[in-house]
């Protein structure tokens, strides 16, 4: 457990309410103390939804903490079972009320024998894994016991669709971009003649999980989420999946064929005939995409070894990172992701595209990255939004977490053929090109009084005096925080920790010697 103005990935309990809450006819209770129970107003306000988010909070308060929660965690269940009659009751507890240490299993069973709906209690570990590694076992979990419920009462065996179809599997609430993602997965699932069998957790019924075999393989466009269920089903019923995240020209190229791959493993025998998805893809990227144009551009030429640094979780970042590099030819300084549970497959995937790697949860550790490799633009979270704010570095979104500017009204999906005209907006508009360059020069940038501060970390062993600040002013600004910088590394090295006009002035000769 950790102490943070700012994480990137947050508590245990919040991954298992954004599954439960995606679900239709789910209610989800929080067992929890006040001050955790932010997450129905944080959804309502992301997703703009207009019913109730379905979670309630049975509150630890004092009263709970001198005769104990289980009289009134199995009312406010038995409760909710009468008043919304939900098929599944999911109960959590956060990681402040688990240190009670209590029996909410007992609880659930409790509950259970008065209660018409499932109850389950969320096999979550909420000290040791964050939001997204508690969505993902979440999700496999209610897979799981439907599944099995459905095998105990004989409604399980039915036969694979008779045409090729897919579950999407990951789509959930409070996603970035997930709800114009599934709408472009769709759109290009509909194209290649596939149907999409369910799509899970987000707006799929707990009732209609028993149909998941039926389908011929999944798709989980997302690792964090999803990627358990999958294994499940492949391990339980044979079903193939891919996890190749469609995400600008070549991987979705891949995507598609991948899907092709699977699919012709069964067509033959159930369609008498076998699929050929290439002159789709050429025709798409080609005609329809606007990316494959771009990247033969002279806008795209100008970014040509620009130097760009991205962050964000595994999925989109190595999306991002091999999209920039291979491409359009930006130079990829630094590449990282805050999944550190995911860090050998995020460094091996990201292994030749960039110059380094950063794996970390620390938003300071991310920052003074950023200020000493100076990249021409971030690609990363909201975080680094706020990073590049301070650095006066463009930022384009990318990745959660999320903001309500990640929840556009208009039609933005990152994944498909669509995705990747959006993307290649992004990556144009976030770099400062051309005649904007050349007249920040001329005119001194944006700035020309402040002094810019690039570093995110708050302690600083130097002092900059009065004479040596007015000095400071006076350089353009569009070159002066390289000239701090340089200023204070030379002082550093020289065990310097007052800086003059006189220690400016060495530093300058120093760099020119």
């Amino acid at each position: 457990m950790k102490l943070a103005y700012w994480m990137y990935a947050g508590p245990a309990h919040i991954g298992t309410l954004r599954v439960a809450s995606s679900f239709k006819n789910v209610h989800a209770i929080m067992h929890a103390p006040l001050g955790d129970d932010y997450f129905n107003v944080m959804r309502s306000m992301l997703e703009r939804e207009r019913d109730f988010t379905p979670v309630t909070a049975s509150i630890v308060d004092r009263h709970v903490l001198a005769r104990g929660s289980q009289e009134k965690v199995v009312d406010n269940i038995t409760r909710k079972d009468k008043e919304e009659r939900p098929d599944l009751i999911v109960l959590t507890p956060t990681c402040t009320s688990s240190i009670l240490q209590e029996d909410l299993q007992n609880f659930v069973d409790r509950a259970s024998i008065s209660s018409a709906s499932d109850v389950i209690l969320a096999d979550v570990n909420h000290y040791r894994v964050n939001e997204l590694q508690a969505a993902d076992r979440t999700l496999e979990q209610v897979v799981r016991y439907y599944l099995d419920k459905a095998r105990r009462q004989g409604t399980l065996n039915q036969p694979m669709t008779n045409m090729p179809s897919v579950n999407i599997i990951g789509i959930f609430t409070l996603g970035f971009h997930n709800q114009h993602d599934c709408r472009e997965l769709k759109r290009l699932l509909q194209d290649l003649g596939i149907q999409v069998n369910e799509v899970i957790p987000e707006g799929g019924s707990v009732e209609n999980l028993r149909n998941l075999p039926k389908a011929w393989l999944n798709l989980v466009p997302y690792r964090e989420v999803g990627l358990m269920t999958a294994q499940y089903l492949q391990k339980e019923f044979g079903m193939p999946y891919v996890a190749i995240t469609p995400m600008g020209l070549v991987a979705t190229a891949e995507f598609i064929r991948k899907i092709q791959t699977e699919i012709n493993r069964w067509s033959p025998i159930l369609t008498g005939k076998q699929v050929d998805y290439e002159s789709y893809i050429d025709q798409q990227t080609r005609f329809v995409s606007q990316a494959a144009w771009f990247s033969r551009s002279i806008d795209c030429q100008n970014l040509t070894g620009k130097k760009a640094v991205v962050f964000g979780d595994t999925t989109h970042a190595v999306a991002m990172t091999k999209i920039l590099s291979r491409e359009m030819g930006v130079n990829v300084v630094c590449a990282g992701t805050y999944c550190k549970h995911d860090a050998d497959w995020f460094k091996e995937q990201v292994y030749g595209y960039c110059d380094e790697i950063l794996v970390t949860d620390n938003h300071t550790e991310v920052g003074d990255m950023i200020a000493r490799v100076e990249p021409a633009a971030i690609f990363g979270s909201q975080m680094e939004r706020h990073i590049g704010k301070r650095l006066d570095v463009p930022c384009g979104v990318i990745s959660a977490p999320v903001h309500i500017q990640n929840f556009p009204l208009g039609y933005r999906p990152f994944l498909g053929y669509e995705g990747t005209n959006q993307i290649a907006d992004l990556v144009y508009n976030s770099f400062t090109l051309g005649m904007e360059d050349h007249l920040l020069e001329i005119f001194g940038g944006h700035d020309t009084k402040e002094v810019i501060t690039k570093s995110l970390s708050v302690d600083s062993d130097l002092n900059w005096d009065a004479d040596s600040q007015l000095e400071l002013n006076k350089i353009p600004g569009f070159v002066r925080g390289k000239i701090k910088r340089n200023t204070e590394k030379y002082a550093r090295q020289n065990g310097m920790t007052k800086i003059t006009v006189e220690v400016m002035y060495a530093a300058k000769e120093a760099l020119n010697a």
